[in-house]
């Protein structure tokens, strides 16, 4: 048995494996499918402190995990697909049958990023493609860029981007926005965002050279394909966390995020806490991760200290 598993290994899950580690709690760490969460599709980062050049994003991730396994954090690859919190030692069953069982568990499992599933989207992505206007946003300035979506996201990343871009086009597949009319206000009265509403995206086109060129989409009123021409394209069509494979077992929002004590990592399971983008709807920065990650980290440790001290009120006081 564990004295704690973690359970994601982004910057949060990472960061929370080094503090364990350096406390002597030899915590396991369950890797999935994507090692290193967002940041290994991205390519340089730029905003992360203590890099003055920059650094590629799986550069990062690979050292964060390094760094873990020095202090003795143990990592294993696999797909958690249950868990039990109703019992202790809690329970966390991985692909293939095996069961673990641990004293605390921390929920490292991030948020993906949705996509439009369009042709050139995936293999563009970090070449061109993005999903985030505060990570990316830099590489594009002065140059033509389309935001995708028409949400509150949209038109926060469209104006955030107008501080970069020459122009940003706000692409939406209805001729009517569902952002809030303070957002929506907020970009149409910017003079850089220009609106290519009512259109489908189709594909994202690249030149000869493999450069991204602009996002090929089709007028729903007319049915013609036309071409946007844009030097980046930003999808923001929101964020899927990561918690399915949970179940009833914790409490979440009603969009699946789990749901913490203001000022702290805990949930409403003492012994299990949630760090990173699996409960962050805010800010969804490497570095705001990998401080949460820290936090669930020492409220980890505070609670298994705690648990390991015997209540004498109850027999002093049968």
């Amino acid at each position: 048995m564990y004295k704690s598993i973690v359970i994601g290994t982004g910057p949060a899950g990472l960061t929370a494996a080094i503090y364990l580690a350096r406390a002597n709690l030899n915590p396991l760490v369950i890797e999935g499918v994507q090692p290193g969460g967002q940041l290994t599709t991205t390519t340089e980062v730029e905003n992360f402190p203590g890099f003055p050049e920059g650094i590629q994003g799986p550069e990062l991730m690979d050292n964060m995990r390094k760094q873990a396994e020095r202090f003795g954090a143990e990592f294993r690859s696999g797909w958690v697909e249950q868990v039990n919190f109703t019992d202790r030692p809690f329970k966390v069953k991985v692909e293939g049958g095996e069961e673990l069982e641990a004293e605390s568990i921390i929920l490292s499992t991030g948020a993906s990023a949705r996509y439009l599933g369009i042709p050139g989207e995936q293999e563009n992505v970090g070449r061109g493609v993005s999903t985030c206007a505060t990570c990316d946003g830099f590489f594009f300035r002065g140059k033509k860029i389309v935001v995708v979506g028409g949400g509150d996201s949209a038109m926060e990343e469209a104006s955030f981007l107008t501080r970069f871009g020459s122009s940003v086009t706000v692409v939406h597949r209805r001729d009517e926005l569902r952002a809030s009319k303070i957002m929506q206000d907020r970009a149409k009265n910017n003079e850089k965002v220009k609106w290519a509403l009512n259109r489908t995206p189709l594909s994202v086109e690249t030149d000869e050279t493999g450069i991204v060129k602009g996002l090929k989409v089709r007028n729903n009123e007319t049915n013609q394909e036309e071409l946007v021409k844009a030097d980046g394209v930003f999808v923001a069509i929101g964020h899927t966390p990561n918690t399915k494979f949970l179940g009833d077992a914790i409490t979440t929002d009603d969009h699946g995020y789990i749901v913490v004590k203001p000022g702290t990592t805990e949930t409403n399971i003492p012994g299990v806490f949630a760090c990173g983008d699996v409960q962050d709807t805010r800010y969804r920065q490497a570095i705001t991760a990998a401080g949460s990650g820290c936090m669930a980290a020492m409220d980890c440790e505070k609670y298994l200290e705690g648990s390991m001290v015997h209540d004498w009120s109850e027999t002093l006081n049968p």
